[in-house]
């Protein structure tokens, strides 16, 4: 098929002996054995060009394991088409693709940045929440500038304290006006008062 290797990446310490072909390991990604359908996933992490192949295989995976080969596999590919369609899959119906698609979009700072914007302001009250929780953990210096708009322009009250949640965490002294001011947007909503106060003192303290 002529797929392009790339300098190997192993992803787990386990060796295996057995060499096999760019054809046969594509193929194997639909074997009935979920072991030799891992390993697939684990080999052809080192051919970007399979990127494709793998989220395809992704999408119709049952095995918890072989998911997970399948996406440490496009997380070590990356790119920009691989970040689409894992960004596609947050509108999935399944819980699991869902999660495993945010945990490897927090490792790719960089590609997801071009998109959280347009995430934040998804139609999708849930895909806004999503994207708030690839900011959780994702390493890019504008995250709590990103949350900060939210709090400013959201009207949703889950994705607000999903917001708020997250910048208590990552805040600075620069956001707290925008905290603060969720007292006076959400003015009965007991729970959120409380977030607040929580969010101001943890982020004082860290100053």
């Amino acid at each position: 098929m002529g797929l392009t290797k790339a300098k190997p990446q192993p992803h787990t310490g386990e060796q295996r002996s057995e060499t096999r072909s760019v054809e046969s390991l594509l193929e194997q990604l639909a074997d009935a054995d979920a072991i030799k359908r891992r390993w697939a996933a684990i080999d052809l992490a080192d051919y970007p060009d399979s990127a494709p192949f793998l989220f395809d295989a992704l999408m119709d995976e049952g095995k918890v394991e072989v998911r997970e080969a399948l996406f440490a596999s496009l997380g070590h590919i990356g790119g920009s088409r691989v970040v689409d369609d894992l960004i596609d899959i947050l509108r999935a119906e399944d819980a699991g693709l869902r999660n495993g698609a945010i945990e490897v979009l927090q490792t790719m700072p960089e590609e997801v940045a071009e998109h959280i914007i347009t995430l934040l302001n998804d139609r999708d009250s849930d895909v806004r929440i999503f994207a708030i929780d690839i900011l959780q953990l994702l390493a890019h210096p504008d995250t709590p500038v990103w949350l900060e708009s939210v709090l400013r322009d959201e009207q949703h009250i889950n994705v607000v304290a999903a917001a708020l949640d997250r910048l208590a965490e990552v805040g600075g002294e620069e956001q707290l006006p925008a905290i603060r001011t969720l007292r006076l947007r959400f003015p009965d909503q007991d729970y959120l008062h409380f977030a607040i106060d929580t969010a101001v003192r943890r982020i004082e303290a860290s100053q």
